[in-house]
C-alpha cells in the first residue's frame, strides 16, 4: 500500500506573493479571496495544476479561500461533463493540502443581484466546504452581469452595434493601423436600452446585432478598440437552461464574476496583459464600491513531449490515437490520475518550476524527476515479471516450498517484511537470461550464477530444447545455503535479478505507457501527429507475485527493478487485473 509524501514543503517565495503579501500587510482587503476559473470545454491538464497550485497555494498561505469558478459563458462548446471532470481533479489535486480553502456557493443560494448602489445582495466568497455544496458558475450571475450592461448602456459607456461579425473585424484595423468608429456608436441611451432589450427578448437573430463597450477604436491596445460585451446566440445553456439567447463575452463576465465574489487577487496567465486594461474599465466605469479585484499575469507551465491545447487533444480523442480524455499517455490530470501520479507529486513538480513572467517549455524529464522522487519515499515494493521465461530448480522437489523474506519498502522509517516463496519452478525476464551472452553480462547464462532477490544464488546447468531448437527449460540448481541466515549467505555473485514463483503467480495485464511524442515541441510541427511515438504504449501478459492480487486503485508499487506500477482504476476488475507503469526506474530518454 503507498501514501502521499507528508513532508513538509517549504513555502515558495515569487512575486505574486510579494505582492500578496504587501497587500496583506497593507491591510487592503478585509480577506485574501484567489480563483481558479476555468471554461469547461475540457479536460483540465498539467498546465492547469500550477494555476490551481498557485490560488490555492496563496489562499493556505494566507488564511484565504479560493473558488472553483467555471466561466461557462459560451454555451456551444460547454459541457456538463466537463464540469463533472474539472471538479474532481481539483479536489483530488488539492486534497489533504488545501482542501479547507476551496471556496464554494451554498447549494441552491441565490445568483448575486444588484441593489439600488450597485453592490451585490451577498457574499459568494469564502463559504466553507459541505456536503451540500457546488462549485461558483459565472452563468449563475447571468442576471446581475445583464443588469450591470444596462448600467454601462444609461452611462453612455456601451452601445447596441449593428455591424456583423466580419465587419466588426474590419473596423477593429491592426496593431499597426487604428480602427474606425462605428455607425452606431452614437445612438442615444434609449435607443440603446430598447435595442438591447430586444435582444435579450430574441428578436434578432445570430450575429446580428451585439453590445459593445465604448472605449477607444484608435486605442494602440487592440483589446480597448470596442470590445463586444454581448452577443446573440439562440442556444440553450447546459446551466443556465434556456432562458438566455445573448451571452456576456469573457473578458467582461470575468473580471464582474471576480468583483461578485469578492475575489482580491485575479490570477492569468501571460497572454493576458493585454486584456488587464479591459478588466479595470469595466469594474472603474461602473462605479463600483472598493475594494476591487486586481489582475496579475505569469507564465503558464508548458512541459516538453506534451501537447496542452484543448484543441488538439480533442483531435487525438476523436481520431482514437488515444482512449478518451484520461488516456494515460495524455497530459490531463484524469489520465495522470490513472497512470498513479500521485497528486503529491504533480504538486511538487509545479512549485518547484516556480512563478515567473517569461515564457519557456520546461524539460519534462524535471516531472518525472519530481514522480520518481515521491514514489520511490511511498510505493511498496513488489515482484513481477513482465515477459516471463519458466527456470526449474531441480533440487527443490515438487509441491516443496522455500520460505523467504522480501522488504516492502526499504525507504520507510522503520521497513517491514513479507513472506515469499521459493519453488521448483519460477519464472524470471526473458531478458534476465542469454544463451550467448554480450560482453559484460551478469545475469543468467550457461554455466553462470546469478542470486535471485530474496532468495538464494541459483546456477544454470542445462538448457532443454525441442525440435526445432527452441529453449523449452533452463535447469538450474538452487543454493539453498546462500540465503539470508545461511551459512553461506556472504557468497558473491555479480548479478541480482527478480522473480516470481510459477505455481502461486497471478496473472495480469501490464500496459507500459511512455512520452506520447518524440520530440520536445510536438506543436511547433506542421502537424503534431507526425510526432507520435509508436512505442508509447506496449501490452504484456505479466505473472505477479500473489499479494498484488488485492491491489487496490490509488495504491502504487514499484515492481523491482521494472518501475513503478498501479492499478487502472478504469479496465481492472476481479478476475482480470490490469496494471499501469507509471513511470520506469530511470529517464530512459536521457541521452
Amino acid at each position: 500500500m503507498s501514501v502521499e509524501n507528508t513532508t513538509p514543503v517549504p513555502v515558495p517565495s515569487d512575486f505574486i506573493r510579494d505582492i500578496v503579501a504587501a497587500d496583506v500587510t497593507a491591510n487592503r482587503y478585509a480577506k485574501i479571496v484567489t480563483r481558479f476559473p476555468p471554461e469547461p470545454n475540457g479536460y483540465l491538464h498539467i498546465g492547469h495544476a500550477k494555476s490551481i497550485c498557485l490560488n490555492f497555494g496563496i489562499a493556505k498561505e494566507q488564511g484565504g479561500v479560493c473558488n472553483l469558478r467555471f466561466d461557462d459563458t459560451n454555451p456551444a462548446k460547454e459541457e456538463a461533463e466537463y464540469v463533472d471532470s474539472i471538479t474532481t481533479d481539483v479536489k483530488w489535486l488539492i486534497a489533504g493540502w488545501a482542501d479547507h480553502c476551496l471556496g464554494f456557493k451554498a447549494k441552491g443560494a441565490h445568483p448575486a443581484a444588484i441593489t439600488s448602489n450597485g453592490k451585490p445582495d451577498q457574499y459568494l466568497g469564502s463559504v466553507p466546504p459541505s456536503a451540500t455544496s457546488e462549485p461558483f458558475f459565472a452563468s449563475d450571475y447571468f442576471d446581475a452581469l445583464h443588469a450591470y450592461a444596462i448600467a454601462l448602456i444609461k452611462r453612455g459607456k456601451a452601445y447596441v452595434c449593428d455591424l456583423s461579425p466580419k465587419e466588426t473585424e474590419e473596423y477593429r484595423g491592426a496593431p499597426d493601423k487604428p480602427g474606425k468608429d462605428s455607425p452606431f456608436r452614437n445612438r442615444s441611451v434609449e435607443e440603446n436600452l430598447d435595442l438591447f432589450q430586444r435582444m435579450t427578448a430574441g428578436e434578432f437573430p445570430d450575429g446580428a446585432r451585439s453590445l459593445r463597450s465604448k472605449i477607444d477604436m484608435t486605442s494602440p491596445n487592440m483589446w480597448l478598440r470596442d470590445p463586444l460585451l454581448y452577443r446573440i446566440r439562440h442556444i440553450p445553456h447546459y446551466h443556465a437552461g434556456a432562458k438566455w439567447c445573448v451571452y456576456p463575452l469573457y473578458d467582461y463576465a470575468h473580471c464582474l464574476s471576480d468583483y461578485l465574489e469578492g475575489v482580491s487577487h485575479s490570477l492569468c496567465s501571460l497572454e493576458f496583459v493585454p486584456h488587464r486594461p479591459l478588466y479595470d474599465w469595466v469594474l472603474e466605469s461602473l462605479g463600483l464600491p472598493r475594494p476591487l479585484p486586481h489582475q496579475y499575469e505569469f507564465a503558464k507551465l508548458v512541459p516538453a513531449y506534451t501537447l496542452l491545447s484543448k484543441r488538439n487533444i480533442l483531435r487525438l480523442v476523436q481520431e482514437n490515437v488515444v482512449a478518451g480524455w484520461d488516456d494515460p499517455r495524455l497530459p490531463t490530470l484524469s489520465g495522470l490520475r490513472r497512470r498513479g501520479v500521485p497528486a503529491s507529486a504533480i504538486r511538487a513538480f509545479v512549485t518547484g518550476v516556480g512563478v515567473t513572467t517569461f515564457n519557456s517549455v520546461t524539460d519534462i524529464a524535471v516531472f518525472e524527476h519530481a514522480v520518481r522522487n515521491e514514489l520511490n519515499t511511498t510505493a511498496e515494493r513488489r515482484l513481477g515479471v513482465l515477459k516471463p521465461i519458466k527456470i526449474v530448480l531441480t533440487n527443490i522437489a515438487e509441491g516443496e516450498t522455500v520460505d523467504c523474506k522480501a522488504t516492502n519498502n526499504p525507504q520507510a522509517e522503520t521497513p517491514t517484511t513479507r513472506a515469499i516463496a521459493l519453488t521448483r519452478e519460477v519464472f524470471i525476464e526473458t531478458d534476465d537470461f542469454a544463451e550467448v551472452p554480450p560482453p559484460k553480462y551478469f545475469r543468467l547464462k550457461p554455466g553462470g550464477e546469478v542470486r535471485l532477490k530474496y532468495a538464494c544464488i541459483i546456477k544454470c546447468d542445462e538448457l532443454v530444447k525441442d525440435a526445432n531448437g527452441a529453449i523449452t527449460e533452463i535447469r538450474c540448481t538452487a543454493q539453498l545455503d546462500t540465503r539470508s541466515g545461511q551459512p553461506n549467505s556472504d557468497k558473491k555473485v555479480k548479478g541480482t535479478i527478480h522473480w516470481v514463483s510459477a505455481t502461486q503467480a497471478i496473472d495480469a495485464e501490464v500496459r507500459l505507457y511512455d512520452r506520447l511524442f518524440t520530440v520536445p515541441e510536438p506543436g511547433a510541427e506542421e502537424d503534431f501527429m507526425k510526432a507520435l511515438n509508436p512505442k508509447s504504449l506496449e501490452v504484456v501478459s505479466a505473472k505477479l507475485e500473489p499479494s498484488l492480487a488485492n491491489a487496490k486503485s490509488g495504491e502504487s508499487f514499484q515492481f523491482e527493478r521494472l518501475g513503478y506500477f498501479s492499478i487502472d482504476p478504469k479496465d481492472s476488475a476481479s478476475g482480470k487485473l490490469v496494471f499501469n507503469r507509471t513511470i520506469t526506474l530511470k529517464d530512459t530518454w536521457a541521452k
